[in-house]
């Protein structure tokens, strides 16, 4: 037994030794070790910070554009910045008002939705009584009834209880865009209070942030562009076609391309429960299917290549974990930025200093 407890530490302290004997790995481990429990533990007090510093990325394209037409850093800053601003406003007062408005008025048809299903099911007995008997669907049909209560229930104390919520949202809607501007303006003398944190010789750090610096802004740039465009083309094709509910249909599908493989799946359900309760089995709903087919197909094969030029080299049972770990964690954002993340932990994998100990079991 000793000499198999001694066999086991000189194991752990060679692993050791390999992983963590240099200083920048442990300093590394530690970042990332309070950096997880600051983002798990303060989620919500962090969160405009984390919001800031997504849209920072998105603006520093444009920030280095005007830079390189040699315009002054601060007017384009300013100016980029009051872009901000603008399409943020023209969001807040044209396109929540009109979601918010088609939300409501789908929430009406719903008990509509539900009795023509009940009346459809309830043919099923006669139909096919060897698969479901009358009793076994009534007790379905009120487990239904008592799932759709609850969640009326739910919806309602959730619209009792969401006055702290905007008060908050009204906080994060100052607090955010001056955070945007100063992280803009100052994003040099930042990153040099940063550095001064750190130690001087940092070559792991540097090769991981040179690398994640370059994917993060393309991605959430990128993605950002996806979702405006996926959603603009689904809202245009849902209008023309005559579609109920065209805005929040194509907001949905716009943020469907956040979620890899499942998000354009799982859209498909709202989108063609509507068309068959406006249209019925016909050529509108067939069309619709189509066309929402083609846009589709186009942003997974166009778009997408178009976007994202350097592919991620993801294995796709990776990307679905890191959708299911990172969401779990922290949302819509952890959804977001699932596959960046997922390609941060890789590539903290690969640049991690190891030392060869020569420490042998067998010794």
């Amino acid at each position: 037994m000793p000499i198999l407890e001694k066999a086991m530490w000189k194991v752990l302290g060679s692993w050791v030794n390999r992983y963590f004997g240099e200083e920048e790995a442990v300093l590394l481990a530690i970042l990332l070790v309070v950096a997880l429990i600051v983002v798990v533990t303060m989620g919500e007090i962090v969160a405009p910070f984390i919001a800031a510093l997504i849209f920072a990325f998105l603006l520093q394209g444009g920030v280095n554009r005007l830079a390189k037409w040699r315009v002054p850093r601060l007017v384009a800053v300013t100016l980029v910045f009051l872009f901000f601003v603008g399409v943020f406003l023209a969001i807040l007062i044209i396109v929540f008002p009109l979601v918010g408005r088609q939300t409501a008025n789908l929430a009406g048809e719903v008990p509509a939705m539900v009795k023509h299903w009940q009346s459809v099911l309830l043919l099923l007995p006669d139909q096919y009584p060897h698969l479901i008997s009358e009793a076994q669907l009534k007790d379905l049909l009120s487990q239904a009834s008592r799932e759709v209560g609850g969640m009326a229930e739910r919806l309602v104390s959730f619209s009792v209880s969401t006055f702290p919520s905007v008060v908050a949202m009204m906080v994060y809607l100052v607090l955010v865009p001056l955070l945007v501007f100063f992280m803009l303006k100052d994003k040099d003398e930042l990153l040099e209070i940063l550095s001064t944190l750190l130690p001087h010789e940092r070559p792991v750090m540097w090769q991981i942030w040179h690398e994640m610096n370059v994917q993060m802004a393309n991605y959430v740039r990128g993605k950002a562009i996806e979702i405006l465009a996926v959603g603009s083309a689904s809202y245009i094709a849902f209008l023309i076609m005559g579609l109920n509910y065209a805005a929040l249909l194509a907001l949905l599908v716009g943020l469907s391309v956040v979620i890899p493989y499942i998000g354009a799946v799982v859209v498909t359900i709202p989108v063609t429960v509507v068309a068959y309760f406006q249209w019925g089995w016909g050529g509108d709903l067939f069309w619709l299917v189509i066309v929402y087919g083609v846009i589709q197909g186009l942003d997974g094969n166009v778009l997408v290549p178009l976007l994202f030029s350097e592919a991620v080299n993801l294995h796709p049972i990776a990307i679905i974990l890191a959708v299911l770990f990172f969401g779990g964690l922290w949302g819509f954002w952890g959804v977001f930025f699932a596959i960046p993340l997922a390609t941060l932990v890789k590539a903290l994998y690969n640049a991690w200093p190891r030392t060869d100990s020569g420490v042998s079991v067998s010794e």
